[in-house]
């Protein structure tokens, strides 16, 4: 469906009448040839770039040109997609969909572990069960090419202005983002965004209000009661969860520095090279929860109570395995074969305690979880 409304146009996925177009300038970008040859030929050398370039510019037009709809472009995703899951993962599986209408539009809010692959198995189990696929949130500051910004708005990405300077630019980028939000649900389409800025590179998922708070900013213009537009929204809270995260050691080393020195500095492609390891690194076994909408007057009070019922949605919708009770030093259901102590061994002694934090976090969030239902429940019955 076309958007009626021109201002969306710098941060909208691509129109079908728009893709041939960009899968032309994908196709000429020197920039994308070099990254696919460093990525499929390990090697970033000029010469053995110039002499590969001509044969994947042969073979992108052989088999990009035909494109001419964003359901076409993903359909060729979902293969893909399919054949890297059967060898990075030990298998996929999703619950909760069976609970939610096929022919309704939702806002899926979701703990941020991967930077690509999160999305990419939302949509996937949207489309395994027979639903749309979602429109999906991304910050510009991955899109620092040109290429990188082809490549998502031809899979319907949209844009996060993230960058934006001053209160002034702030709040008018936020206050589009928002009602693009609202304009989607309202016409059909699905959309997908982390539950805050950045991945939870501690494991310890939670919400965070301003996400929450922004979303609103179109309900207040519209002079809309706070728990009202959140209603219409369809707020479906999902929980991704890996057996193992490929880019763990990262993330540790990265938490290690900031905890130590103060500080972290990524290098110029580190965002790009996470994506990469994200997709092509070993998964383990994947689960993806989708919670229940949040339709409840106590869920919906203010940006702190829908952010709690988001958190609650996740906390119950963890699929926990051998590694996250390895993390925490506590009994689990079976063995691993020793994989969580061979990653965390593989790291220095120092760094350690980072990764068994990143671990052992949703199993402690969900254990919390428990007892205070727990509680809760024993309180009502009293």
């Amino acid at each position: 469906m076309t958007d009626p409304i021109v201002n969306f146009d710098d941060i909208r996925p691509y129109h079908d009448d728009e893709v041939a177009a960009a899968v032309q300038r994908i196709i000429a970008d020197p920039d994308f040839i070099r990254a696919i040859i460093r990525h499929r030929l390990g090697s970033s050398s000029s010469w053995l770039t110039h002499l590969a370039a001509p044969f994947f510019s042969w073979y992108l037009r052989r088999h990009w040109s035909g494109f001419k709809t964003v359901e076409a472009v993903q359909r060729y995703v979902a293969a893909y997609l399919d054949k890297s899951l059967k060898k990075t993962t030990a298998g996929v599986s999703c619950s909760g969909l069976e609970k939610l209408d096929a022919t309704k539009s939702y806002l899926f809010v979701s703990n941020h572990r991967d930077i690509a692959m999160d999305p990419a198995l939302v949509n996937w189990c949207l489309h395994q069960q027979g639903f749309d696929t979602a429109r999906i949130a991304i910050g510009d500051n991955l899109l620092k090419k040109p290429c990188a910004t082809e490549l998502m708005k031809l899979n319907k990405s949209f844009i996060v202005r993230r960058s934006a300077k001053g209160p002034r630019e702030m709040l008018k980028a936020l206050g589009q983002l928002s009602a693009y939000i609202g304009h989607s649900i309202q016409t059909g389409h699905h959309i997908w965004i982390a539950q805050k800025e950045g991945r939870a590179k501690d494991g310890n998922d939670a919400t965070d209000p301003a996400i929450l708070k922004m979303f609103y900013i179109n309900g207040k213009h519209q002079h809309v009661d706070f728990a009202d537009y959140m209603r219409s929204l369809h707020i479906v809270p999902v929980c991704l969860s890996y057996e193992f995260d490929p880019c763990d050691s990262a993330k540790a080393n990265e938490l290690y520095q900031l905890a130590t020195q103060g500080n972290y500095q990524k290098t110029e492609f580190e965002d790009i090279e996470s994506i990469i390891t994200g997709i092509v690194g070993f998964k383990g076994r994947v689960h993806v929860h989708f919670g229940a909408v949040l339709n409840q007057d106590q869920d919906l009070q203010n940006p702190d109570t829908l952010a709690a019922a988001i958190d609650r949605e996740i906390y119950q919708g963890y699929r926990l395995y051998p590694a996250n009770y390895q993390a925490a030093e506590q009994p689990g259901t079976e063995d691993d074969n020793g994989a969580f102590l061979a990653r965390l061994n593989a790291l220095p002694p120092a760094v350690q305690p980072y990764l068994r934090q990143m671990y052992a976090n949703p199993l402690k969030n969900a254990q919390a979880h428990l007892k205070t239902s727990q509680t809760a429940a024993t309180q009502e019955s009293h």
